[in-house]
């Protein structure tokens, strides 16, 4: 998918547990990401993240695409999937050579990035990532970029992202049945993480918490990096059966009434606001019931107890505590939920916020929400020149430079600590 002047058309499609979404966009030369078109699905096919009925999600892959495709006026035959489910896991694999001394040269740090690649071994999962985040010059931590320095040693803190690999499969399998192809596979994080933080946030140290509809994924980025993941089987779409289940009606008529009336935080004046709730089946002539907004919040802040208290043990977990571990982002669709913010500031003791996509050109009103910040991230993501190891070429022959028993080998760091 290529245009003159070396634009590129670029898609992304986002699967998640209750829909799937589709956008395409063109990416200038100058690295601008215009969106082209969207298109969005209602997915029966999804559970907490994992594909559970391979024909139901690729119908709705097909019919997000050919919408974006009708809104964008162009053909998509390939795309950046996302991977939201549980499994992910974010290591940092570290590795060092000898260059005696001399000025680094690009060969150099091809060489080092090679000896990455050949350092990894995700044994049966799958390797998502494996970017080149800082380099190391002779125990000099943090530099950006060292080509043109002198040193004895090069050094490479690699940031790896692994999954399970039957999802994954299983993933692919879904989305080319739906005759696309797939560019690659992005772990949603990754790509909530571009849309959605700041580049001083994520240098500092930033919780981001994404909350979709079966599955909340808790990230912590420190120094520029994605360097703790954490996955929590419960979402929106459970706040929803508690409502279904309270007020004995259904699915889609709960998830109205969270949307509309819904919040987590309340008012003296929500014990007087009267909701109609409609019965669950319509057969027996049974009148709709009436609650008060009072008792529907009381049920969402039950759910949402329940799951902020599961983020906090995550994070401390993590060791996302202390003055670096003060700052935290929400997205995703539970993200939407009116007073959020403030209530998970008050559970958590962090400072929170929402986040929405941000660096897309023309991105519709509709889809600038939290909800599809991975969306809007995969976008970004494929505009992106971040180096991934994973697809450079294996130096056998390298340089002219005698490695002797210089090479460390594999050293896998998993950094769960700030700065």
């Amino acid at each position: 998918m290529v245009r003159p002047g070396s634009e590129r058309v670029i898609a992304a499609l986002d699967v998640g547990s209750s829909k799937v979404c589709a956008l395409i966009a063109l990416i200038s030369p100058e690295g601008e990401t215009r969106v082209l078109g969207t298109g969005q699905r209602a997915c029966q096919g999804v559970k907490r993240g994992y594909v559970a009925d391979m024909e139901k999600t690729e119908l709705a892959i097909r019919q997000a695409v050919d919408q974006a495709e009708r809104n964008a006026q162009v053909n998509a035959d390939s795309a950046f999937v996302s991977f939201s489910a549980g499994g992910l896991d974010s290591d940092i694999a570290s590795v060092d050579v000898d260059i005696a001394g001399h000025r680094i040269e690009q060969a150099d740090i091809d060489l080092v990035l090679s000896e990455g690649k050949r350092s990894l071994d995700p044994g049966n999962r799958t390797v998502l990532h494996a970017q080149p985040a800082l380099y190391t010059l002779d125990g000099l931590q943090g530099v950006m970029n060292p080509l043109g320095f002198h040193a004895n040693r090069l050094g490479v803190d690699i940031h790896v992202i692994t999954a399970d690999t039957p999802p994954i499969r299983n993933l692919d399998l879904s989305v080319r049945q739906a005759h696309m192809g797939v560019d690659k596979i992005v772990a949603a994080p990754v790509a909530s993480g571009l849309s959605c933080l700041v580049a001083e946030e994520r240098e500092l140290g930033v919780a981001l918490v994404e909350l979709g509809a079966g599955v909340t994924n808790v990230a912590v980025f420190a120094r520029g990096m994605l360097v703790g993941l954490s996955s929590i089987p419960m979402g929106a779409a459970d706040i929803t059966d508690d409502i279904a289940a309270a007020f004995s009606t259904r699915r889609e008529h709960a998830e109205r009434l969270k949307c509309f009336y819904g919040s987590a935080t309340n008012s003296p004046r929500d014990n007087h606001e009267m909701i109609e709730i409609m019965p669950l089946s319509e057969d027996d002539g049974a009148e709709p019931g009436r609650v008060t907004r009072s008792q529907l919040i009381s049920v969402i802040r039950q759910r949402l107890d329940l799951l902020l208290g599961d983020i906090g043990a995550r994070l401390n977990d993590m060791g996302f505590t202390g003055p670096g571990g003060r700052q935290l982002v929400l997205c995703g669709g539970g993200a939407e939920l009116k007073g959020i913010a403030d209530f998970a500031q008050g559970v958590l003791g962090r400072s929170v916020r929402v986040g929405r996509p941000r660096g897309l050109v023309g991105l519709p009103e509709a889809q600038s929400t939290a909800a599809f910040s991975t969306l809007a991230g995969l976008a970004l993501f494929a505009g992106s020149d971040n180096v991934d190891i994973t697809s450079i070429g294996m130096q056998e022959n390298a340089a002219p430079r005698s490695l002797g028993n210089a090479l460390l080998g594999k050293l896998i760091q998993v950094f769960r600590s700030n700065p």
